[in-house]
């Protein structure tokens, strides 16, 4: 996905020296740097959750295209993975300003028909970690949006890229 006008997201960071330094759950993920913009703050003066939730997704599709999978992909092979569940731990708040790193990888899969896709995001200037996330997600058929096996690039592509799950 491409961020829209305004983005705070910049695409193809993951080989900056703080996403190198910084303490992620897992070895190596794919970073992104994130700056949050006024409107991404709420009432609250802090960036909105909702806003943490479309990062997510921004990165998500940075990190399928880096590893050869695009949009296009998708629609030829009448295919995608949809989340079916989301999960997202706010653990401190991000501020207008902030320079953050914005980590995701594809942790596990059935190699048929699901997989999970983990998030962590971290403040650059301490390493503190403000929010994890984790969906959960299902191949589907675009034509008829009902749950279908993986295609074999689908497979390829996002099996080769499985960091897995590390102990806490």
């Amino acid at each position: 996905m491409v961020a829209p006008a305004g983005k705070t997201i910049a695409a193809g960071t993951s080989a900056t020296d703080r996403a190198t330094s910084a303490k992620w759950d897992v070895p190596m993920p794919f970073t992104t740097r994130v700056v949050p913009q006024a409107a991404d703050i709420d009432g609250l003066n802090h960036v909105n959750n909702a806003v943490y939730v479309g990062w997510c997704e921004q990165v998500a599709w940075a990190h399928s295209e880096q590893l050869g999978l695009y949009l296009a992909d998708y629609r030829r092979l009448d295919r995608a993975m949809a989340i079916r569940r989301g999960e997202y731990d706010y653990i401190l708040p991000a501020l207008f300003g902030d320079e953050l790193l914005l980590a995701t990888w594809l942790s596990a899969s059935d190699g048929k028909l699901t997989m999970v896709r983990r998030f962590q995001l971290v403040r650059a200037s301490d390493q503190v970690t403000l929010m994890r996330g984790r969906w959960e997600l299902v191949c589907i058929a675009l034509s008829s949006g009902k749950a279908k096996r993986m295609p074999i690039e689908f497979c390829d592509v996002y099996n080769a890229a499985l960091i897995g799950e590390q102990p806490a």
